[in-house]
């Protein structure tokens, strides 16, 4: 039996990736057109991003008239861990990972396409990490795509409906880790209340920089009650 190329490879493990962007992703795509973007604002969006979480509140600064430094700072805090699971896929990667080929590599580096990579036994090649890349792209930019155009034709109450799948996204990906670990549990309840006092409290903040405020200010707190011990990482 003949064995698949390093990029067929990619290609395959990227396949299930690539569905839950599908899905994931056409709930945000009626997200962005009912925050008034067209349907072709909310695919360059999804092709030039590729951040779930930093597209959503990218939006909600975009609708809400947020300034230029507000979004930037909301990506910072929202993105930054990509730049650690980049250093992290650091190490595996093969001696064919040229800087050209690693600056290609960091614009598809999400948290799914991470754990996939990092589970990969083996150096990582180029050719195997564009497969993955390439199919999860498509995967997230045709659901953003559909779920613009549908947000544009279907009536409201579906659309609206349709809508959670986007959030639910979010809470699956909490939910595990909030369960296993109490310093997670102790930084998303504290999010979650000190959003709730932001909203009614400090209203006169923008969306953006109370997303800022919720998750330093949580972070923070997680850090101070929860630290990271030297012997936690022996």
């Amino acid at each position: 039996m003949r064995k698949k190329s390093d990029f067929m490879l990619g290609l395959t493990h990227g396949i299930p990736i690539g569905l839950g962007y599908l899905s994931v992703s056409f709930g945000f795509g009626i997200m962005a057109v009912h925050s008034g973007l067209s349907v072709m604002e909310a695919f360059i969006i999804s092709l030039t991003n590729l951040t779930s979480a930093g597209q959503v509140q990218g939006v909600n600064v975009i609708a809400a008239g947020g300034t230029f430094l507000e979004m930037a700072l909301v990506q910072l805090v929202i993105n930054i861990r990509y730049s650690l699971m980049a250093l992290s896929l650091s190490q595996k990667l093969d001696e064919k990972f040229t800087l050209p080929y690693r600056m290609l590599a960091a614009y598809g580096i999400t948290d799914e396409i991470f754990a996939v990579c990092s589970a990969y036994k083996g150096k990582i090649k180029p050719s195997y990490m564009f497969g993955i890349i390439i199919i999860s792209t498509i995967g997230w930019i045709s659901g953003t795509a559909l779920g613009a155009a549908a947000g544009e034709i279907l009536p409201p109450s579906l659309t609206a409906a349709l809508g959670i799948v986007l959030y639910g996204m979010f809470v699956a990906i909490i939910v595990p880790p909030a369960k296993k670990y109490k310093s997670i549990l102790f930084v998303v309840i504290i999010a979650a209340l000190m959003s709730i006092a932001v909203k009614y409290l400090l209203s006169f903040l923008s969306g953006g920089f109370a997303v800022i405020l919720c998750a330093v200010a949580a972070s923070a707190l997680g850090a101070l009650f929860f630290p990271k011990r030297e012997e936690d990482e022996d």
